[in-house]
């Protein structure tokens, strides 16, 4: 039973990842280059607490985190490097939050209603329940045309589900790159403040994906911007 016991809790610990390495122009950059070093880069464990303020870039030390800021132009694509792979089933989403006045993006904390939503995906409901981003060991967002030009930070989120049955259960994989946006327009968005945008008794984090089989499925969180 110890043997059994050990084996389970060593497969749900690989199954853990992070999102380490920025993807641009084919590029993989080093890790924690442009992404801000997160509390899990060792454990690969996710946030479970919704409160918390580790739910806005799980960062291991806020303030000094050494990272840099990459250009890129609105309108390309973006990517994180999965360490290892998406092992659970659940939705994925990227937020951006521009700095603030007097901030970069290497000084900007992500504090206030600032965060907006740029991509989410969801499941296909059938004989089985099949996500996405399941398995994927890249994950990337087209950043938004319209956007006007200065300092932001890339969010990127998985949600698993495969413990969202119970309050808390939701686990939450997450990282924030810094970037300069050029090349866009003039569109500023509001956004949700992170913590603040969830609650634990949300739809889409208190949810059985076994049993009762589900049928649908709600994004947590604020509705996709567009242009």
């Amino acid at each position: 039973m110890k043997t059994l016991a050990f084996i389970a809790l060593l497969g749900a610990a690989q199954a853990h990842y992070t999102f380490p390495g920025l993807i641009y122009n084919g590029v993989t950059e080093a890790d924690w280059a442009y992404v801000r070093k997160t509390t899990n880069y060792q454990s690969h464990g996710p946030v479970t607490d919704v409160t918390s303020s580790q739910i806005r870039c799980y960062e291991l030390e806020p303030g000094s985190n050494g990272a840099k800021t990459k250009t890129v132009n609105a309108g390309d694509t973006v990517g994180f490097r999965v360490d290892t792979e998406i092992g659970h089933p659940g939705p994925l989403a990227f937020y951006m939050a521009k700095a603030t006045s007097g901030q970069t993006a290497e000084t900007f904390n992500g504090d206030g209603a600032v965060w907006f939503k740029i991509y989410e995906d969801g499941p296909t409901f059938g004989e089985d329940i099949t996500w996405p981003s399941s398995g994927l060991k890249e994950v990337s967002v087209k950043i938004p045309t319209c956007l006007a030009e200065g300092d932001y930070l890339l969010r990127v989120e998985h949600i698993a589900l495969h413990s969202a049955g119970s309050t808390g259960g939701a686990q939450f994989y997450l990282a924030c790159a810094q970037l300069h946006v050029s090349g866009g327009g003039s569109k500023t968005f509001s956004g949700v403040s992170l913590p603040g945008a969830y609650k634990a008794s949300d739809p889409g984090i208190l949810f059985q994906l076994y049993w009762p089989k589900p049928t649908n499925y709600t994004n947590p969180g604020p509705a996709v911007v567009t242009c």
